[in-house]
């Protein structure tokens, strides 16, 4: 094993060496932080600088291990590439030079902070290592697309054309999906004047002809297994027999279904042949052709009435609650057809808010010079008058009921998914057919034929679900990517969508799987924390099968063995480090990231004494939304309290309670946590993060009671990305409040 050689590189470019005095960080590198090596330089990013360092790493110094003081570790990541050492890094310029006020009367505070930087740099540093990168790693680089609708192909030829085999699985006997029953689609560029041909058949030829995709219809996932790079698969056809296949990574585009229109009776779904849903009257269309619509039983359609947002956007709690975005395109494109075919005919569509995301106004406006009716209303009732319908509403123009008369009624029902099974009814059916419940043995035995991936994981067979049913993804920072590695959701399974949409998500989730599968085949982390090579490493010595680690897991990473001792699948790690979070007994670590190495952080900053009137904060700061708001708090030049000391966390999932019991029995004033927001509309990259470190730091009160300190001295905000000026207020304001309380008792016995 090569001897551990450590460097410490004060940089004093941008102004870093106006303000501080790089020979005093030197001699506290040097000294307290017990570098082999100091060197000062006036630009550490420029190509010299760079050199300088490879220089020492390559040459007779031989250095392994380099601390760089200078700006964010966020910053200069190309230029400070030493995959071969280990690296930490002292934040001089964002966190220091850039936040501290101006001015003779602040320049010891300044001094103060960049000093304790340079110590946490070099105490951390002790404690890393460089990663060796997962052992596990699987070299699979076929791609499986389950569903073969616009999605499905989209991602399958996105695929293949980039090198990729790829692996298309659909239950159906023919491919196409919903667009294959459309008679056109929305216009997705200019002019949108007019509907358009769907494409499906040019895309289904293309897939059908791709050297690199084959096709399985007719077939459905019966078992998947494994990890990025190596996911074992059963597929099952329809007449019974099955076959193996090794995939490195999965879309799932399992698409949607209508919502069921006889949930709407109360608008006549279900309950008269002339009312349909949007599918119904593409159905029409295409039998028409272009010729006049008419309906089932043969007569020419002269009158419709399209009824927007029918058991959409519903506050009762009965039907969906949401938008399914694209209903309102639609109904305009199938006015179009009513009156393109029959100029004389009546298209009317009631609407509360009319939404045409994509189209600007120009569809929409090209509906009206056809003669297309927009009415703003509320439908109240269908019922049946004479040979054809009657639709009662509320017009919200006039604030008068009102009513009109069609051959044909169309109700815009909505998405619902086709996401899989519901994890939480899993579960309640797995306990009770494990307690010997009949009801729930049935209900188990149901809910895995409707299985789209057939997960072999202990979380369930199925994607985690969002509240409304679609699999569960990040909006904001992460589309595309679940909470099971390597599985990528596009199209209308992961949220509302209209075709335009469909086809640009497919693409997306297209170029996550490829980068899953390049991943894992180095052994590295897939993402948010793409290209990590660390991963979770376990003394189970001293673990005491407590199985915190497994439960919290978020993505399914961790099994245990017969002996209940947890088994860390690394391919599926996403390194959030929540594991390491949650263990009690402080047993699981990365080797570039660890409960000791933010540990030593903690206790090498120079702590001031009770009567100095400098108190000392720890921030817990997310390295995903907190730390770059207050890099770019930094950036606009944001005044922030040199009171405080920020550690970068990679989640606050893996905020280990022992970090804030250590700080406050080593003197710290204060600990305040800063995590992305939780929730139903969690912005938490890793998921649950925030929500179990929130839950955690529930029960440090007794711990605050024991040491007779104010529940005060512990306080965690929600924070995004996006908080450059509400950021430095809360550290300042919650500084201001810890001056009032008063200096910590505990610094005595620190």
């Amino acid at each position: 094993m090569a001897e551990t050689r450590a460097a410490a590189y004060i940089c004093t470019g941008c102004g870093i060496g106006d303000k501080l005095d790089a020979a005093r960080l030197a001699k506290v590198a040097k000294r307290e932080g017990k570098m082999a090596l100091v060197r000062e330089h006036p630009f550490l990013c420029s190509d010299e600088g760079v050199a300088a360092i490879r220089a020492d790493i390559e040459g007779e110094e031989a250095v392994t291990h380099l601390m760089l003081a200078a700006c964010s570790r966020r910053m200069k990541t190309e230029a400070f590439h030493f995959p071969e050492a280990a690296m930490a890094r002292a934040n001089l310029r964002e966190g220091v030079l850039w936040i501290v006020a101006e001015g003779d009367a602040h320049d010891e505070l300044r001094q103060e902070m960049a000093d304790d930087y340079v110590r946490m740099g070099c105490a951390e540093l002790k404690r890393l290592k460089v990663p060796a990168g997962s052992p596990n790693r699987g070299d699979a680089r076929r791609i499986l697309v389950v569903g073969g609708g616009v999605s499905g192909l989209t991602a399958a030829l996105e695929a293949a054309d980039a090198g990729y085999d790829v692996l298309l699985v659909e239950r159906e006997a023919a491919l196409g999906g919903w667009a294959a029953r459309l008679w056109k689609r929305v216009p997705a560029r200019e002019p949108y004047d007019d509907p358009v041909d769907t494409g499906i058949g040019a895309l289904i030829a293309r897939a059908g002809a791709h050297p690199r995709i084959e096709l399985m219809l007719g077939a459905r996932v019966a078992q998947t297994s494994g990890a990025p790079g190596r996911f074992q698969l059963r597929i099952e056809r329809a007449d019974g027999s099955t076959s193996d296949a090794v995939c490195g990574a999965i879309v799932q585009a399992s698409g949607f279904t209508n919502y069921d229109i006889a949930r709407l009776p109360e608008l006549g779904g279900g309950l008269h042949p002339h009312v349909v849903d949007q599918a119904g009257f593409e159905a029409l269309a295409r039998a028409a052709d272009g010729a006049p619509i008419k309906r089932a039983d043969g007569r020419p359609v002269k009158s419709v009435v399209f009824i927007q947002c029918a058991g959409q956007r519903d506050t009762t709690g009965r039907h969906l609650p949401y938008c399914s975005g694209h209903c309102c395109g639609t109904s305009i494109k199938q006015a179009m057809y009513l009156k393109d075919a029959d100029a004389q005919a009546s298209a009317i569509v009631l609407y509360t808010d009319l939404r045409t995301p994509g189209m600007a106004e120009d569809f929409y406006r090209s509906a009206q010079r056809k003669g297309v009716t927009f009415a703003k209303g509320v439908a109240q009732a269908v019922e049946a008058a004479g040979d054809g319908m009657r639709v009662r509403f509320r017009d919200l123009i006039l604030d008068e009921d009102a009513a009109a008369d069609a051959d044909l009624v169309v109700l815009a029902t909505g998405q619902v998914a086709n996401a899989g099974v519901d994890l939480d009814q899993w579960d309640a059916a797995v306990t009770g057919a494990e307690q010997g419940d009949a009801a729930a043995v049935e209900k188990k035995d149901a809910l895995a034929r409707v299985s789209v991936l057939n997960l072999a994981y202990r979380q369930g067979p199925d994607l985690p679900q969002l509240k409304y049913g679609f699999a569960d993804s990040h909006f904001i920072c992460f589309p595309y990517e679940t909470r099971r590695t390597g599985i990528y959701a596009a199209g209308p399974t992961r949220r509302p969508m209209d075709i335009a949409q469909a086809v640009e998500d497919a693409a997306g989730a297209a170029m996550k799987a490829i980068q899953a599968v390049e991943n894992a085949a180095l052994g590295r982390a897939a993402h948010p924390r793409s290209g990590d090579l660390s991963y979770p490493i376990v003394r189970l010595e001293g673990c005491t099968q407590c199985k915190r680690c497994t439960v919290e897991c978020p993505f399914g990473a961790i099994d245990e063995d017969e002996r209940r001792y947890p088994v860390f699948n690394e391919s599926r790690c996403r390194r959030c480090g929540t594991c390491m979070g949650a263990c009690p007994v402080r047993v699981i670590s990365f080797e570039n990231y660890s409960v000791d190495s933010v540990g030593a952080q903690i206790k090498a900053v120079d702590m001031p004494d009770e009567d100095s009137g400098k108190p000392r904060i720890l921030v817990l700061a997310c390295e995903n939304d907190a730390y770059p708001a207050l890099d770019m708090a930094a950036l606009q030049r944001r005044t922030v309290s040199a009171f405080a000391r920020v550690i970068p966390v990679r989640c606050l999932g893996s905020v280990n309670t022992i970090w804030v019991t250590d700080a406050l029995n080593g003197g710290w004033d204060g600990v305040m946590l800063l995590g992305c927001r939780k929730g139903d509309d969690y912005q938490c990259h890793f998921v649950k993060g925030s929500e179990m470190a929130y839950e955690r730091m529930r029960k440090i009160d007794d711990t605050l009671q024991q040491l007779g300190l104010e529940t005060e001295r512990v306080v965690s905000h929600e924070v995004a990305i996006t908080d450059i000026e509400r950021l430095p207020r809360l550290i300042n304001d919650y500084v201001a409040q810890i001056t009032a309380i008063g200096m910590s008792p505990m610094k005595g016995f620190a």
